[in-house]
Formats: C-alpha cells, structure tokens, sequence
C-alpha cells in the first residue's frame, strides 16, 4: 500500500482500491452449502427486476451464474453501481435494517440463475451461522461506507435555501439514521435543475426526492421515515396490539446494549426511539476514553455499529416512535405502551426505559430565532463546514463542550469557549481539558454567560458578558454550540414510577420500600424501579455515571434484572 503522505492518488480512489476485498467477498462452496437450504433457487431474464430503489425488508440474493447490475435511476438518467457475477451477492446495509433500497437490481445477461433468501432467512443465518455472517456483515458495512463517499450516488435528495433551519433539521435526520443523502441548495445550478424538474417553488420547500423519483414538499419527519424505512410497522393494518418480551424505550448507548444483550439472549425485544439511535452519544465528533478504541472512535459510528450488532441479533428497531403513556395491569405483562401515530399498544412482559437527557436551552435573548441557523447542540461535519474560517462559540464546561471545542478549531478560525466557572478541571477529563487549554485557537472564557443573540436569517454576532465584573463584549460568530447539560426525558411517565427531587428515575434499593413489592417474594434489582418489569438504564437513572461506557454497562447488566423478573411472571 502506498503511503498516504506521499501519494498523489485522489484519497477516495485508494479507499475504494483498499476496500475492494472486504466489500465485495465470493460466496464460497461451505458457505453456499449453510445458505442453499435457507432460500429457493430461481431463473432471472435480462432485463427482469429484481428489487427496486424503495423497495423494503429484501432478502439476500447470490449470483449462481450469469449477471446483474445494480443501479441508481436519477432523473431520467442511470448511474451503473455494480455488475455483480456468479458467487456475488446483492445488497448493504438496508438488507440488515429493513430501510429502502437505494437502487434497482435487475438481470443483466441473458439468464441467471440465483438463491433468493427472504429477509426472515437472512437475519437468521446472520444470528446463528457464524461462518457465513461475518463476511456479508462487514461487506454490507463497508458497501454503504463507499456508498457515502461515492460523489456521484445521491440516495435521498432534500432541496432547501442555502442555510435554511427546516433543511438543515431534514439533513440532520437523516445523516444521524445513515440514510446516504445530498442537501442541495435551491439557489444552486442543482437546485434550480430539481426545482424545475419536480415544479418546485419556494413554497415547496425543503423537497425531500426519494431514491424513486418521489418528491415530498415540505414533509414531516415521520414521512421521511417512513419513506426510508425507518419507521417499522410493528402492527399490522387493523391491529391494534403488539407483544414482546422486553421493549426498550430509547437507543442511546444504555438502550443499544440492552438490545444487544437482550436480543442476543432469545429474548423478543422491541427498541422505540423518537429521533435517531445514539442520544447525545451519537452526536460527539471524537469519544477518546471508550474502551477498545486507542485511537478514539466517533459517537456516531460506535452507536451505529451497536444498532447493526441489535439487528443481526433479531432486534426490531421502529424511528421516530415514541412512547405516550405507560400503562400496567395484571395480564401477565409489565407493561402497556401507548405508540404515536399508529393508535397501537405495545404489550412488554418487561421494559426498559433508557430515554436519556434532554438538551437544555441556553436562556439568551433571540436564541430561538435562530435554532438550526446558528445555535446547535452537536458538532457534526456538515456544522464543522458552515463555520469554516469563521469565530465559534462552545458553550459549556463538561466533556462533550470539550470535544466539540477540539473539533471545531480544526476548521474554525477562533473557538470561544465560554464556561460559567473558573476552570475546567473539575467539570472535564483531565486529558481533554489539557488538550483545550493548550490549542492555540481556543480561547476560554471563564465566568461569562451568553446574553444576546443577534442576526438576519442567520446568526451574525452574540453578546457575552463577564457575570463576575458585567463587563460586556460583541462577537462576531457563524455558530453557537450548546453543551450546558440536560433534563431527563421522564415527563410521559405515571407517578408509579418514583422519581428523585431532579427528575431522575429511582432504581433498586431507593423504591424498596415502593408499593407495588409489598408482599413479592422477591425485592427489586440493582435497576428496577418502583414497578416490577420495569427497569431504568443510562443518564435518565438517578445516580448514574453519566459516561457512555458506563451506560453501556447498564445496558448489558439490566438483561440479568429482566430474566428474573420474567421468570417471576406467568407464561
């Protein structure tokens, strides 16, 4: 391999070279032999479809003979993604999560023949057969990794004015559900193309067009996820009840480990999450502290391969959906959920509650004319690119402030981190208070609050002022990033779950004394709360360590809570 210091090979082009093994391995004899009795053989034309851009839930096809090809059909015109041959096989990541397929196969030679694998099959062969899911794993991975960097792949297209809030929040829903996308300004040559293709006006926007041709002006974020697939239906057309072992409300870390853990085990597990998996873990640029990545790993990317390992386990994953009531009787289950949007309940033998923390708001005039347009609460790339050579402001002392600050003086001409304190070091690691308070480009502003927020369409300057001597000062800055902390997400639960004086949910030893085990054999777990089946994992527990590791360790140990509460209940 060339050195990439020294190459002057365009880094996408070596990328694709060095993945070309891994993203597109051959179906060997053993393993065709463990997959053949899973699906049917079958004869494919050329010329014949055989899935199409926003189709769903496909199953897994391997070439026997002959050709494919798979294509994105884009206005009118085709781009050629592959011509897949004998022993290859079709698909990415989609095939795992049940979201729409983003292009088109169909029969290239004159006749194929292929081993269909419906989708039930597949997961299936990915959970117990080793052999053969590690290598399609990490091919679908890597097939839709090269898909994000592809220049030429679109996906999903959101047409938008430059900088506009609506766009921006249809941009970030998507990029944090890993739906490959393009944000397109309508004031570009681009844009104005779209614009007079679909019959756009400003009016229309932000457009979402789908991998099919499909244009949605001005849609919700529950019609985008349902047109990606992300929105899973959990019951059929005139049910209006679905039952499962344990259902998980949330998928940040905690939430992402009990799937993991309780899927893994057997277990019927259900994951309800109102935005996108990762919680605000998801949002952090750089996690340096996670055990087994020396080199640091992005929350985005360590979450997302947390959903996939839930998934290939038989974990059934439904975004944005979210949970209105919790309800109890004496069924045999320990509890009843209310869904949005669908009129169903979700009937759990038990549930996790792992909804987390929400951001709070900086009390600043003028904040809310300009959230999504100047004031953030992550620090993504596409945030990084708005803000390049321009000031910034962080507000807040904690890691994740710590991080973004890091990140963003990559590319921001001065970072400002503003913190109500002294200093950091009794708020941040010790590692990464070090790093910003040595990199040349961050400025921290100690014992200084945000006041004003001033701007035309977009944040233009922010008005700081110094609360230890009320010393004011004007800056000039594109961006405002929020990390002041947060509340927890307890607000659609009953008073039966007993909640500290800040909100937090009571666990264990705290709600033994609790109503509802008066008279039980037994006392509540270490994560219980203070109704039996019901377990509270992650920063939206009273006393927990708020650190993804250790909500990842909440979310593993709660799965042994939830197998002697279920043996408790009647079959």
């Amino acid at each position: 391999m060339s050195d990439p210091t020294t190459s002057n090979e365009d880094p996408d082009e070596q990328f694709y070279r060095d993945t070309e093994a891994i993203a597109f391995p051959k179906i060997d004899d053993r393993q065709l032999a463990m997959l053949d009795p899973l699906g049917k053989r079958r004869t494919i034309r050329g010329g014949e479809i055989v899935f199409k851009a926003g189709d769903r839930d496909m199953g897994l096809v391997v070439i026997l003979s002959g050709e494919l090809e798979v294509v994105e059909q884009r206005d009118g015109n085709e781009l050629v993604l592959g011509t897949p041959g004998a022993r290859d096989f079709l698909g990415d990541i989609s095939m795992l999560t049940g979201t729409a397929a983003l292009g088109t196969a169909r029969g290239k030679a004159e006749e194929s023949e292929v081993l269909e694998i419906p989708a039930v099959q597949l997961r299936r062969a990915l959970a117990e057969l080793p052999g053969v899911s590690e290598p399609i794993v990490r091919a679908f991975m890597m097939r839709r990794q090269r898909l994000l960097r592809d220049r030429e792949f679109a996906g999903f297209r959101v047409v938008a004015p430059g900088g506009s809030r609506e766009g921006h929040e249809l941009h970030d829903f998507l990029q944090k559900n890993h739906i490959p996308h393009r944000l397109i300004a309508y004031e570009e040559p681009d844009g104005q193309r779209l614009a007079e293709r679909f019959n756009l006006a400003t009016r229309h926007l932000p457009t979402l067009i789908t991998p099919a041709g499909k244009p949605l002006r001005r849609p919700s974020l529950r019609e985008v996820a349902q047109e990606a697939g992300l929105m899973r239906h959990l019951v059929e057309d005139g049910e209006t009840e679905i039952t499962c072992d344990v259902a998980i409300v949330g998928a940040g870390p905690a939430g992402l480990g009990a799937a993991v853990y309780a899927a893994s085990e057997g277990l019927r597990t259900v994951v309800l999450e109102g935005y996108a998996p990762g919680g605000q873990a998801g949002s952090s640029s750089l996690i340096e502290n996670f055990f087994g990545f020396p080199t640091g790993i992005s929350g985005s990317e360590l979450t997302h391969r947390a959903q996939l390992q839930a998934l290939r386990f038989g974990a059934k994953f439904s975004t944005p959906s979210s949970a209105l009531t919790l309800g109890f009787s004496d069924s045999g289950y320990s509890g009843e959920l209310e869904l949005e949007g669908c009129g169903a309940t979700l009937r759990a033998r038990a549930v996790i509650i792992a909804t987390g923390a929400d951001y709070m708001r900086l009390d600043a005039e003028g904040r809310e004319e300009f959230e999504g347009s100047g004031v953030y609460y992550a620090a993504t790339a596409l945030e990084a690119q708005l803000c390049r050579e321009s000031n910034v402001i962080v507000v807040g002392g904690g890691n994740s402030a710590g991080q973004a600050a890091m990140f963003l003086s990559e590319t921001a001409a001065k970072v400002f981190l503003v913190i109500r304190g002294e200093g950091l070091s009794a708020t941040m690691s010790s590692y990464l208070s070090r790093r910003v308070e040595t990199r040349e480009n961050i400025e921290i502003l100690r014992r200084t609050a945000v006041r004003r927020m001033m701007g035309g369409k977009r944040l233009e300057t922010v008005e700081l002022e110094n609360t230890q001597t009320g010393e004011k000062q004007t800056v000039q800055t594109a961006a405002v990033f929020s990390m002041i902390g947060a509340k927890p997400c307890t607000q659609w639960l009953p008073a039966e779950i007993e909640r500290d004086e800040k909100g937090f949910i009571k666990t264990g030893a705290e709600v033994a004394h609790a109503r509802a085990w008066q008279g039980l054999e037994r006392g509540p777990a270490p994560l219980e709360t203070s109704r039996p089946g019901v377990f509270a994992v992650g920063d939206v527990r009273s006393g927990s360590v708020k650190r993804c590791a250790a909500a990842v360790g909440e979310g593993g140990m709660v799965i042994a809570g939830v197998h002697q509460a279920l043996a408790a209940l009647p079959r």
